[in-house]
Formats: structure tokens, sequence, C-alpha cells
């Protein structure tokens, strides 16, 4: 008959000590407590799921009563006390399940047993799995029973979430944490369980694995199982990636090379071929980070022990990370972060991620091979090359008619006067909203709102020797470069919360601050009171500029958020609000408006 087949987490649980994986700090001060016969009542041992600890709590329970311990601390495994544990017949281990038998009467029934002493050895051990199931009562229960057990008694309590184990548990234990268990020493041990089994593994293999595992041995023994009966002996890297669903590393340096290069087409064309192969987007982005992440640990020598994958794979990390430059890695792993935090929100998830892959290629310089820069979150895509050598009104200085522009820089150097072969337009007076009118309102930069008209109003004519540009500058907007029409600027500032209410956190923002004037052409400052305010104006303005541009005619318009203190701020009034502060500092203006019976109408 043959030998039935036990899966490799039972067949190679740890039986003594030095078999344990990853907990050589615990392990040890365990032994030294026995060999000193230092021993407490009772024990907590806690940490994430397939570290160790049950089979930890089963060989201290074995080790304290073995009767000829190795030198080393070991129970002997040979003795009455030893045969008797490894057969499972052993009277003094009981171990209990809290998940399951977590009530009062179940506290009550261990209560029972604690009474009964050892029959071999000097102690009797109670082990109680998923301690933090016990109900508020069971816990009440068992208080007076762990802190004044019998001599012979020994409670060991196991659980995965601490936290939930009322304090007077926690105080009457001496608490272990166990830790998660490295990439590396669940390698090592999978090589060491494929070598007893005759399998063949390779190391990358056993890497992804471990990797899988998450830090559990336990998980990564039965996925060891798993892809060994579906590789049929030989373990390949890419039979157990298969398997496992992962992304091929292959896809992150090729990835990473199409950013460097800058080749956008490249970098979708991959990310296709990944959603080809069914992985999820969101799947894609995580392991986009990882690999960033990886890239910047293993660009300098003193990081290099964080990472954590197979030799082989680990060269050709070195050998990329050589390639990039510190900057762009952190400016890419933000770009990726971000698109991480926006995934579960946005409409369209594969238009977000082929943004980001857009995103990333254009974070190298071209005019500096290896040089990132760091942008904002999200950082702007780089403007298309024009197919045509029409010039954009945005920037007139580039036009390419110099030979005209020294004939009329005179002429325009003063704001006062009107450009040249464009004849002055006089400023249309605003019609009236109101029954009543506000009084002026004070804007930035000095003055009121009346000295606005007159910013491209004078009474200098063109000069004749331009005359000429009149039919080449028929379509330039009717306010050029960075002279900007701040009553026209403010009105359309004002009416834009009316029209986007929708943008209500740029909107509030825009109804408590007044633009200003920049120091350079066609600037806009907007005064905000934080960095959360300066974004949302940034993210705003792919809507408020072009508003702002079509209504001054100045196509060259930018709005920039700065931060500036609390007091250096102005705030904007509507004309509701001026009107009532006009009667709050002048009650002889509202003694005639009543006597009148005039009030502000809507």
């Amino acid at each position: 008959m043959s030998t039935p087949y036990i899966v490799s987490a039972r067949k190679y649980r740890p039986s003594t000590f030095r078999s344990v994986v990853g907990q050589a700090s615990l392990t040890s001060t365990l032994k030294n407590a026995i060999d000193t016969d230092r021993l407490a009542q009772a024990y907590l041992f806690c940490g994430p799921r397939g570290v160790g600890k049950t089979s930890c709590a089963r060989i201290f329970a074995k080790t304290i009563n073995c009767q000829n311990k190795t030198p080393e601390g070991e129970a002997c495994n040979e003795c009455d006390s030893c045969r008797a544990f490894n057969e499972g017949r052993s009277i003094n281990v009981v171990e209990l399940d809290a998940a399951s038998n977590n009530g009062v009467d179940h506290i009550r029934a261990l209560n029972d047993q604690v009474r009964v002493p050892p029959q071999m050895g000097k102690y009797r051990v109670f082990i109680i799995d998923e301690v933090h199931m016990l109900s508020t009562g069971a816990f009440n229960a068992f208080l007076k029973t762990l802190e004044e057990p019998p001599s012979y008694v020994i409670f060991i309590l196991a659980t995965t979430e601490k936290h939930k184990v009322i304090p007077t548990i926690l105080s009457r234990c001496q608490i272990y944490d166990f830790n998660r268990i490295g990439v590396t020493d669940i390698a090592e041990h999978l090589q060491y369980v494929a070598e007893q089994e005759g399998i063949t593994a390779e190391p990358s293999a056993l890497g992804v694995i471990a990797r899988k595992a998450d830090g559990a041995m336990r998980d990564a023994l039965s996925i060891f199982d798993q892809v060994a009966a579906s590789c049929s002996g030989n373990i390949t890297y890419q039979g157990t990636i298969a398997n496992l669903n992962v992304l091929d590393y292959e896809y992150w340096f090729r990835l990473t090379d199409a950013f460097l290069k800058g080749d956008v087409p490249q970098a979708l064309l991959i990310y296709k071929e990944v959603r080809d192969a069914g992985f999820d987007s969101l799947q894609f982005i995580n392991g986009l980070a990882a690999h960033l992440r990886d890239l910047m640990v293993a660009a300098v020598p003193q990081t290099l022990p964080l990472l954590e994958v197979s030799a082989d794979v680990a060269e050709r990390y070195q050998a990329q990370a050589k390639q990039i430059n510190p900057k762009w890695a952190y400016a890419a792993m933000e770009q990726v972060n971000y698109c991480d935090v926006n995934y579960r929100t946005t409409a369209n998830k594969q238009f977000l991620v082929e943004l980001t892959l857009i995103r990333l290629c254009q974070l190298i310089n071209p005019n500096e091979a290896g040089a990132g820069t760091i942008p904002g979150q999200p950082a702007p895509l780089k403007q298309p090359a024009p197919a045509h050598n029409a010039q954009s009104p945005a920037q007139p200085a580039a036009q390419p008619a110099s030979a005209t522009r020294p004939q009329t820089a005179p002429a325009t150097s003063n704001a006062a006067t009107p450009r040249p072969g464009v004849a002055p337009q006089p400023a249309a007076p605003r019609p009236a909203q109101r029954t009543m009118t506000p009084p002026i309102t004070p804007v930035a930069g000095g003055g009121a709102r009346p000295k606005a008209f007159r910013i491209n109003a004078g009474p200098q004519r063109p000069q004749p020797a331009a005359a000429p540009q009149a039919p080449a500058t028929e379509d330039t907007p009717q306010v050029a470069g960075g002279q900007i029409d701040m009553a026209r600027l403010t009105e359309a500032w004002n009416r834009f919360p009316t029209l986007h209410p929708e943008l209500h956190l740029l909107v509030t923002i825009m109804r408590g601050q007044v633009p200003q004037l920049g120091a350079e052409p066609g600037m806009v400052t907007v005064p905000v009171s934080n960095p959360g305010q300066q974004q949302t104006v940034e993210e705003g303005n792919n809507v408020l500029v072009p508003y702002l541009r079509e209504a001054t005619g100045c196509q060259g318009l930018r709005v920039v958020p700065v931060i500036v203190e609390q007091g250096e701020r102005q705030v904007v009034l509507t004309d509701r609000e001026l009107y009532e502060k006009s009667l709050a500092d002048s009650p002889e203006l509202a003694s005639v408006l009543t006597s009148l019976d005039l009030s502000f109408a809507d």
C-alpha cells in the first residue's frame, strides 16, 4: 500500500526550534527560558498568519516536558514524552480552538481540566489558538485561572489580531511578536523542500513564490505544492508566473526602456499586451509601482538589501538602475501613485492608465539623457510640435516678422498707446444691472475699476510706418500679449461661478479672492491660502483659462495661484455685499435711500 500524500505545509512543519524559519530571536529567547527554568504561567504569541506561532507553541510544549534535552536545548524526540507528543497521544498538551469554543461554558470546561495534574513530565500546556475570538464573558471567566494557575500549568495563547484581546488578558501574559518571514528565507526553505522531494526548481521561480506568499511560510508551501503539481516536478519561471497569474519582469524592464526613450507608442503597446493577456489594469499599475520602487533601491548600494528578488533578477535591476536619474524615479513613482489613488473613482480607467504612461514617457528631458524633472500632480503634458509655421497668438515674440518689430517697439512700450496698425477701440460702457450702483471697489495694483478701461485706450494715433501691418494683424486678439483689461477680467471672474457651479471647490476659492496682474506679460495671479487650494486652481485651469481668454480677448492669459498669508488676501465682494457694506458704513446714505423708498433689486 502506497504512503498517503501529505501536503508540504504539514510534512515539513517545524518540530524543533532550529527548524523554525525566520524567527531566530524568538526561538533563542524561548530556549534560554527553558534552560534557566524561568517559565511564565502564560504566553501570548501574536503575528501574521503562517509565520510559526502555533508551531512554536507545540515545540515549546514538547521541549519543557522532554526528559533528555540535547546540548542545544532541543527536544530529543526519543523519550516517552516526546514520542507520545509526536504520535498525538500526549495528555499533557491540550489544544483549544477559540474560534469554535468561544463561550463561557467552554472556558469553564477548560478550568475544570486545569485541575488535573500531568501524568508524565512536569507541566500541562494549554494552547488556545485564535484567542481573540473569545467573547467578553469568556475572557472574564478566564482571567482568574490565567493569573493564578496551578504550578504545573502553562497557557500559550496565539492570535493574529492582538488588538482584539482585552488589556486585562495582555497584562497577564509575556507577549512575543512574530515577524513576517523574509523573501530570501522563504526561498531558501523552498529550495530545501524541493531537494527533499526530488523536484528541480529555478531560483527565479522560487523567488516569485516567496513574494506571492507575502511573508507567510504556510502560504509559500501551499503555493509550492500547487506549482509543482502543474509543472510535473520541474518548476520553471515561466510555468510559475503562468500558474500564479503573475506579470513577467520582462514587461517592467521593457516599459522602463520605453520611458527612458520617451517612446509613447511602445509604452501603450506594452500596456495593450498586458491587457490582452487578461491582467487587470490595477494589477498592472501596482506591479509598475513595485518595479519603480525596486529600481530606486537597486540604484544605491546601501539600499540593495531591500531588493527582495532572486540574484539573476537583481542583476538586471542594477543594470537598468544605472541608466536612470534618482529624480526621475521619484517623479515616476509619484505619477504612478497618483494613478493608483484616482483609479477607483475615474470613469475611464484605461484612459487614466494610458495618460499616466504618456506622462512617464515625458519625464525625461530630451536635451539631457537620463535627466528627470519633478512636475506637480499631475505633470503637464508637453505640447506636440506644430505641423506648419503658423505662430500661436500666445507667443507674439516668436513671430517671424522680426524686421518690423523694432519699428513698433517704442510705440508699444507705453501701456496707454494702442497697437500699431490698429485703430483704437473705445471701451464700451457697462450696462446697468442693478437699480442701485454700488461704490467702486479697488482692485489689485491700485486704483478703482474705471481706471482699468484706460489700459489700452489713449490719445495717440498709430504711427504711419506700421500701417501696412494692419492686414496681418486682423486676426490678432483685441488685447495682445500681457495687456489685460482689468474691468473685463473682473467681470468675467465674477460671472464664472454662476456659469460653472459644478466646480464647487474652484468656485469657493474664486469668490473669496481678487485676481491680480502678474510680473510677466499675460500672467494673472490668484492669492490662495494653502497648497490644497493651489492644486485646485491648477486643476481647474483647463476650464477657467479658456473662458477668461475669450472674455478678455487676451489669448496669452494664464492663471497662476500664489500662496499668501491670510492678512495679504483681498476679498472680492458681490454687488449685494457692496450695497450692504455701503449702508453699514454710511448711515446717512441709508436714511436717504429709506426716504426715497429705494432698495437693492436682484
